[in-house]
């Protein structure tokens, strides 16, 4: 397998590490993307983490800029780790995760999309409440009914939960703590949240780092009233096994749109160059109680019905990983789609009810 090769589908940039999507937002006529990044290196943890970016207007083309954030203010020196943006009054405004010894939230705002300016009176939120602990990061801003909300994924040492904290705010710059919306019990933290309306009422993403077992991506729908969300449909969408961080976001066509990191962090080192990528855009969608994820209509000419990569079973299908375990997948298949781009392999099951990212 030569993962060298420039993938044609999914982002990647020119040099250097990639991880989490960040930041996923439609701003002045493009699709943005920001991720975290390693400028320098093809391995995270040789310098602290930056903010890269590119964007797009058809998830095909696309155009690398600048790198977006920088750790050089003395609040995320540690680095900018991952976060969300949300445009306000023609500007976009970026809020992540600012890492010393401790971690805060802070924002940079540009008027062009493209050059990014940090707001002066950073941190905008300084430490953690009671209610959470150590790990906390990746925020996560929406606007509903005229109120900014800013999720904060973290956990609670004394009580073993994993957390999203909500905050509040009228301007997008002073926050006001509110409430734990969400928990899981038997948790380390959680982190990468997203939180949108929807059509089907609230979407709420995080990826859970359980105590004794791997973590894993939920998906929920639910009700958003006085602070709490509460889940009414909960699944687990891309079973991996070579993804994370998802990401989602509401573009200008009120579609729910997921991105995710392939293919994870065991995958650091493992060629000369760093292979991770961003996976296609998929709609999330609520049909018949069920919560799927499928590529947009603007990429659906891409899905193939078999690839040489997976092979049919009585009862399912294999798919063979290079130098790892395969992929063996047991189940009714009442439909099945294979995206294809070169080492990368997205498998979309019964109309997108589960999906595997796959490095293969």
């Amino acid at each position: 397998m030569d993962y060298l090769q420039k993938p044609r589908y999914h982002y990647r940039p020119k040099k250097g590490w990639i991880n989490d999507p960040n930041g996923l937002v439609y701003f002045d006529g493009y699709y943005h993307i920001f991720y975290q990044h390693a400028p320098d290196f093809e391995q995270p943890w040789k310098q602290p983490m930056h903010w890269g970016h590119a964007r797009t207007k058809d998830f095909l083309v696309w155009e690398e800029l600048p790198v977006a954030l920088t750790p050089d203010a003395p609040y995320d020196g540690g680095g900018c780790w991952s976060g969300t943006a949300i445009a306000k009054d023609g500007k976009l405004y970026l809020f992540y995760a600012a890492i010393t010894e401790v971690s805060t939230i802070a924002v940079a705002v540009s008027e062009d999309g493209v050059h990014f300016k940090k707001y002066e009176q950073n941190p905008v939120i300084r430490t953690f409440p009671p209610e959470g602990g150590p790990d906390f990061r990746d925020p996560a801003v929406c606007r509903i009914d005229g109120v900014y909300y800013c999720v904060v994924a973290s956990g609670n040492p004394p009580t073993k939960t994993a957390r999203l904290l909500l905050y509040r705010s009228k301007n997008l710059l002073d926050w006001t703590f509110c409430c734990v919306m969400a928990e899981w019990q038997n948790g380390k933290y959680a982190e990468c949240p997203s939180f949108v309306p929807a059509k089907e009422g609230f979407l709420l993403t995080t990826s859970v780092c359980p105590l004794e077992s791997e973590h894993y991506f939920s998906v929920m729908y639910g009700d958003f009233e006085d602070g709490t969300f509460t889940a009414r449909h909960i699944a687990e969408v891309d079973k991996g096994p070579d993804q994370y961080a998802g990401q989602v976001f509401l573009d200008h066509l009120g579609r729910s749109l997921l991105i995710t990191w392939i293919p994870g962090w065991k995958y650091s080192g493992y060629a000369p160059a760093d292979i991770g990528c961003m996976s296609v855009p998929r709609e999330l969608t609520l049909k018949d109680g069920k919560i799927t994820a499928y590529p947009i209509a603007e990429l659906q000419y891409l899905l193939k019905d078999e690839d040489p990569c997976l092979q049919r079973t009585e009862n399912g299908f294999v798919v063979a990983r290079e130098g790892r375990e395969p992929l063996v997948y047991g189940g009714e298949i009442r439909d099945l789609k294979i995206l294809r781009d070169g080492y990368i392999a997205e498998i979309f099951v019964n109309g997108g009810e589960e999906v595997f990212s796959v490095l293969l």
